[in-house]
C-alpha cells in the first residue's frame, strides 16, 4: 500500500518525514497542503486531516499520524531503517528529536518564515534578532557534538539526522551559513551523499516560486 504524506515544500517539518520516507524506499506519495491559502486553518482540514492544524500528516490505511518525530518512528518500524541499533541508541535518537523540536527547528522555522514569507514592514526585527541569537547557541551545540562524527547517533544515518537537518537544506536566507560551522557542513554533506537524497523542493510539491 502506498503511504500518503500530506505536506508542502516550504515546510521543514514535512521535509523531515518526506526525506525519511524517500530514503527508506517505502512506497509513498505527497499530497500537497495549500498552507499559504489557509488550508490548515480550515474546518475541513482540522476535522478530517489533523485537528492540530499542522503538517505533516501521514496516512497508511487506517493509520493516521501527525508530528514528524512520530512519523519518522513509524517509518522505521515499517522499513527497519534509521532507528537505533539498541535501546541506548533509540533513546539517544529520541533525545535529539526532542531537542530539535524544542530548541532547533522551532526557532529555525519561525525565523525563516518571518524573514522570507512576511512583508518586510511586518517583520519583527527584535524578535528575529532574539531568535537568531538562540539559534547561534543551538548551532554551536550541534557543531560541537559532530566533532569527529559523521552522524549524530551511532555510525550510520538515523532519524536524529533527519530531524535536525530539516530546515538546513532550504535555500532561503535566515542566518545560517554552512561554512561557518564546519562540522555541521561535513554532516550535511554526508546526508546529501546518501543514495536517493533530494532537497526539499525536489521532494515535495510547493515552493516560493509557485507564488512569485
Amino acid at each position: 500500500m502506498t503511504l500518503k504524506l500530506h505536506c508542502f515544500g516550504e515546510s521543514g517539518h514535512s521535509y523531515k518525514a518526506a526525506l525519511a520516507l524517500e530514503l527508506s524506499r517505502l512506497p509513498w506519495k505527497p499530497i500537497k497542503i495549500d498552507f499559504f491559502n489557509g488550508e490548515t486553518r480550515s474546518i475541513d482540514f482540522r476535522n478530517q486531516i489533523n485537528e492540530m492544524g499542522e503538517a505533516p500528516v501521514l496516512i497508511d490505511g487506517d493509520t493516521r499520524l501527525t508530528q514528524s518525530a512520530i512519523i519518522q518512528d513509524y517509518i522505521s518500524e515499517k522499513s527497519g531503517k534509521f532507528g537505533g541499533q539498541n535501546i541506548t541508541e533509540e533513546r539517544e535518537i529520541r533525545r535529539w528529536q526532542f531537542w530539535d523540536n524544542h530548541k532547533f527547528s522551532s526557532f529555525l522555522g519561525i525565523t525563516r518564515f518571518m524573514l522570507n514569507f512576511l512583508p518586510e514592514d511586518k517583520q519583527p526585527k527584535e524578535v528575529i534578532g532574539f531568535l537568531q541569537g538562540r539559534l547561534r547557541d543551538s548551532y554551536n551545540i550541534l557543531n560541537t557534538h559532530l566533532e569527529e562524527r559523521d552522524w549524530i547517533v551511532g555510525h550510520s544515518p538515523t532519524n536524529a539526522d533527519f530531524t535536525c537537518c530539516g530546515y538546513l537544506f532550504y535555500p532561503e536566507p535566515f542566518g545560517f551559513e554552512r561554512a561557518k560551522w564546519p562540522n555541521i557542513d561535513h554532516w550535511l554533506t554526508q546526508i546529501q551523499s546518501i543514495p536517493g537524497w533530494k532537497a526539499p523542493y525536489e521532494l515535495m510539491p510547493g515552493s516560493p516560486a509557485d507564488r512569485a
